[in-house]
């Protein structure tokens, strides 16, 4: 946007019409010019120059002359608008004064309550539902939710209230603990909710970023906390922080619930002990040892009893999950690939744990890894049987 674009918005923003503030912005780095001069620069109609410049004669912002052909100028802006500034500041004081007195009033209404107003309040157990249902059918444009088994008991039971927003396209996200993945209550939720699961300790439901429903995880009581609290805010930066660092159940959706509950046991595993594992097996040994197999195990799962079909089903939902990727198996070729939009090695522990069931299974594998800064990685495991 040119210079005299912007200062024709911002003269509109003063309350002048769009031909008048281009016609005056004009004028201002022309100088004096005819009107015909003044609507070619000005990029106004030839018909509607003469009414503008009445209009802007009539608001003391130009002079016309009353020679042929007609001549204007424009008043300089401090003559223009001293008056229209002083006026806009003395608005401002009347609105100071008006604000500091009405809060003069609030503070001695409530010290003659004597106790300061709460912007909170209780609501009983028997009643948080019909509260919860109120506030997913009043909701505008968000629903931000973390929950615990109980509260996502709760949301199971205002279906109808989801299903409503959902059809408005609100944004309505929902962080559960693993436990709850693929339970009756997870399953209720209708199609165009997403949910994400993590460690979660609180029942926290967030209405279009201001208002909060609390709900205690022992006696199922609640609170409602009104726009004015900054909690609100708090809790807002809280989840999206949680919600990004969440593992997506989408994938698993369709799964059982113990088939759920296994993938997402490994990815936990691996996050927290693959690490530790590989470098404690290179001190004792000292050489990587990438036995994720017999890491699996100690935690109780044994993946050398799965078919390779299984198997290839367990790793590809991982990887979609943990790297937006897929596990790719051609079964004339025997060849698997893992693609993973994620680069730096993200697919590389999935990768592991597939060439190493595939040798426990007494398969030759060469594994090739390509890296493309930009569109991800690759995984190639080639296999042979010995």
């Amino acid at each position: 946007m040119g210079n005299d674009q912007v200062l024709t918005v911002s003269l509109e923003e003063f309350g002048l019409s769009k031909y008048e503030a281009q016609a005056y912005v004009a004028l201002i780095s022309k100088g004096t010019i005819s009107a015909s001069e003044l609507a070619y620069y000005s990029e106004i109609p030839r018909t509607k120059i003469y009414p503008t410049l009445l209009k802007l004669e009539k608001k003391k912002l130009v002079i016309i002359s009353k020679s042929k052909p007609i001549m204007c100028t424009a008043i300089s802006p401090e003559d223009a608008f001293d008056g229209a500034i002083h006026e806009q500041i003395n608005k401002v004081n009347a609105m100071n004064t008006l604000v500091s007195n009405l809060k003069k009033a609030s503070e001695e209404s409530r010290k003659s309550r004597g106790s300061e107003e709460k912007r909170y309040f209780h609501i009983s157990a028997n009643k948080v539902l019909t509260q919860l249902q109120t506030m997913i059918e009043g909701s505008k444009s968000s629903i931000k939710v973390m929950t615990d088994q109980g509260g996502l008991g709760l949301l199971a039971e205002c279906k109808e209230q989801l299903l409503g927003v959902v059809r408005r396209n609100l944004d309505v996200k929902i962080i559960i603990p693993t436990s709850q993945i693929c339970s009756e209550s997870y399953r209720a939720m209708p199609d165009g909710i997403e949910i994400k699961t993590s460690d979660i300790v609180q029942n926290c439901f967030i209405f279009d970023e201001t208002e909060l429903l609390m709900v205690n995880n022992n006696d199922g009581k609640g609170a409602i906390f009104s726009s004015t609290e900054i909690l609100g805010i708090n809790q807002e930066k809280i989840f999206a922080n949680i919600w990004k660092n969440s593992i997506k159940t989408k994938v698993v959706a369709d799964m059982t619930k113990a088939e759920a509950h296994e993938i997402y046991k490994i990815i936990k595993i691996i996050n927290e002990l693959g690490l530790m594992h590989i470098l404690n097996s290179t001190i004792i040994s000292k050489k990587p040892e990438l036995d994720m197999i017999k890491l699996l195990e100690k935690s109780g799962i044994n993946l050398k009893s799965k078919s390779l079909d299984d198997m290839i089903e367990i790793i590809d939902a991982i990887v979609q999950i943990t790297c937006s990727g897929h596990v790719n198996f051609e079964a004339n070729t025997k060849n698997i690939t893992i693609d993973s939009k994620l680069n730096s090695g993200h697919s590389l522990p999935w990768a592991s744990i597939l060439d190493g069931y595939l040798q426990k299974q007494g398969y030759k594998t060469r594994t090739v890894y390509q890296n493309n800064s930009n569109k991800g990685e690759k995984v190639h495991i080639k296999i042979s049987k010995n």
